[in-house]
């Protein structure tokens, strides 16, 4: 009985190690999905999709032959270009900051690059152009148009996002390109490196029809390292797919204070992706949180809370990965109702926005303002300005000013153009006051373009990226800054040090500014006219010199012949 009883011991034991080893080591492969709903005050819907696949390994010292969840284009991409980090963002409208509050993933209209190197490529510049090519085939983008006259170097502020102490800025490339329309050509490509594609799970919500029929659409890839266990001693790969979707009520809902599933995506959901360790759909319900404003129907018991944007957030936690979620129909049409339009938005800490002045075709100002809307903390911001070489900023009216007073920037980098090789590149850290406008402001002249130059609509005008504005803003609540805690996706993007502060990017709108344009009917008139003359004058001279003449004398009529005949019968000679 005793050796029966230290038999059973053992066995406990071993199975008790057995868990804990378990525990203690994660699987190499990881694979988590997210979608969270956020009603608007606006009677709109932010719905944000969240894809996130981790994968041990090292593309530096393994070479990886043999992939699972991590798709094999970007693993490939990562080790032939020695990637640390990549992020790339095709989104397409506007993000209305103070109608919407801060979204989860910030990105600028158009299409937007930046990449971190390893500090082993030699060529930073030769690979930053291959690998534009590759991602340009990847995404089915116009990625191929960037080259060195719209890429810049950052100094300050765009930091890796990931695990790594090296910040030397010669090996990080940032890039946009504002007039990029985003279509079904680059979400196709997209929806392929899930490891369910587009067939199970979130995924099946992605119709391109819906996505695109919205005021605000925007899809991205993130790509960084990051720690694999809670000490950090080992890394992992993290791909995070995101897209985030604002549905305007008036266009889809017809007006109605009403949202369903089906009604945003024309489907619903009727599993999980099976190779996913979690999948879930969060709804907010901080304003609702009685259910005084907002009807879910089903209704979820499952509540949880979560720091985002700096503010304690409370959802309803619907799990996929249980089939009760699903309930005796097998498919989930999550239904948010609106009972009452009581409550106010907050609004944002931070905004910014960006116009041209002026008039005519010689000069011009670019204004940026920025907001900071706390009632009594200040905070810094960086400000970075990439502008084409075609607008020639005179640096020396650069002007900082808030509350009427001028505003020293602490921190100012500047890297003047040159023609047709880089554009100008500015960055500035500014002391935003407590309740304030902070106006930037910078005087310019237009360049007169080579006629190959202009795009084929220059009267349409020239784009100018937006300006990015990053800043550590103070937090109504204090920040969670363990980053291995299991949190959820939405909530644990950005890195961050400070529990009374998180990191936020604000983008502004795209410049559209006009330059002086030809009239290109000129060269058809002159082209048109040129051809006639030589046609006309070149072919006069060509029949001179090259046709023979000869002299043939005309036929006699019938009587002049018959006449003729008498006479020669006659003896006498023919007329």
């Amino acid at each position: 009985m005793a050796a029966h009883r230290r038999r059973c011991s053992v066995v406990l034991l071993s199975i008790f190690s057995l868990s804990l080893i378990n525990v203690a080591h994660k699987p190499k492969h990881d694979f988590r999905e997210e979608l969270v709903i956020r009603p608007l005050h606006s009677g709109d819907i932010y719905a944000s999709f969240q894809f996130r696949t981790l994968w041990k390994t090292n593309f530096r010292e393994n070479k990886v032959s043999h992939y699972r969840l991590f798709p094999k284009s970007l693993g490939q991409v990562i080790s032939k270009f020695s990637v640390r980090e990549l992020h790339i963002s095709f989104t397409q409208g506007y993000w209305r900051t103070m109608q919407w509050g801060q979204p989860y993933q910030p990105a600028p209209p158009g299409t937007e690059l930046w990449v971190w190197f390893q500090d082993s490529v030699t060529d930073v510049d030769g690979t930053w152009k291959k690998l534009t090519n590759v991602l340009s085939g990847i995404f089915c983008a116009s990625l191929n148009f960037i080259d060195s006259t719209n890429t810049v170097q950052p100094s300050a502020s765009f930091k890796p996002l990931g695990v790594g102490n090296a910040t030397d800025h010669r090996f990080l490339r940032y890039a946009t390109l504002p007039r990029e329309i985003v279509c079904t050509e680059n979400l196709t490509p997209w929806k392929k490196l899930l490891p369910c594609g587009s067939t199970a799970g979130l995924a099946v919500l992605l119709k391109s029809e819906k996505l695109f029929h919205s005021s605000f659409h925007s899809q991205a890839v993130h790509i960084r390292p990051i720690c694999h266990d809670w000490e950090c001693k080992a890394t992992s790969w993290e791909l995070r797919q995101t897209v985030n979707v604002v549905f305007d009520r008036h266009i889809s809902a017809q007006g109605k204070r009403e949202w369903s599933l089906f009604k945003m995506f024309s489907r619903t959901l009727t599993e999980a992706c099976p190779l996913a360790s979690s999948s879930k759909i969060y709804v907010d319900i901080t304003d609702s949180p009685q259910g005084e404003q907002l009807e879910l129907s089903p209704p979820t018991s499952l509540l949880s809370q979560a720091v985002a944007l700096g503010d304690r957030r409370t959802f309803s936690v619907y799990d996929l990965k249980q089939q009760s979620t699903f309930g005796m129909t097998h498919s989930l049409n999550l239904l948010i109702r609106w009972k009452s339009n009581e409550g106010d938005m907050l609004r944002p800490l931070l905004h910014a926005e960006r116009y041209v002045a002026g008039y005519g075709l010689h000069m011009g100002e670019i204004h940026t303002l920025m907001y900071n809307n706390h009632p009594y903390r200040s905070f810094p911001v960086l400000l970075l300005e990439s502008v084409p070489w075609y607008l020639r900023l005179y640096i020396h009216t650069l002007t900082v000013t808030s509350k009427g007073k001028d505003n020293k920037p602490s921190y100012i980098h500047y890297q003047p153009s040159k023609d047709r090789v880089r554009p100008h590149l500015l960055e500035m850290l500014i002391q935003l006051p407590p309740i304030s406008v902070t106006e930037v402001t910078v005087q310019f002249e237009r360049a007169l373009l080579k006629w190959t130059e202009y795009t084929p609509d220059p009267n349409h005008g020239f784009y100018v990226g937006s300006s990015v504005i990053s800043s550590l803003v103070p937090s109504i609540v204090a920040m969670d800054t363990n980053m291995t805690q299991e949190r959820p996706l939405f909530s644990s993007f950005f890195p961050n040090k400070e529990e009374s502060t998180y990191f936020t990017r604000v983008y502004t709108e795209p410049l559209l500014v006009n330059l002086p344009t030809p009239d290109f009917s000129m060269p058809y008139n002159v082209i048109c006219l040129t051809c006639t003359v030589v046609a006309v004058g070149y072919g006069s001279l060509y029949n001179l010199l090259t046709r023979s003449f000869q002299v043939e004398e005309p036929s006699p009529g019938l009587a002049k012949r018959i006449a003729n005949v008498i006479r020669k019968m006659r003896g006498v000679p023919p007329l």
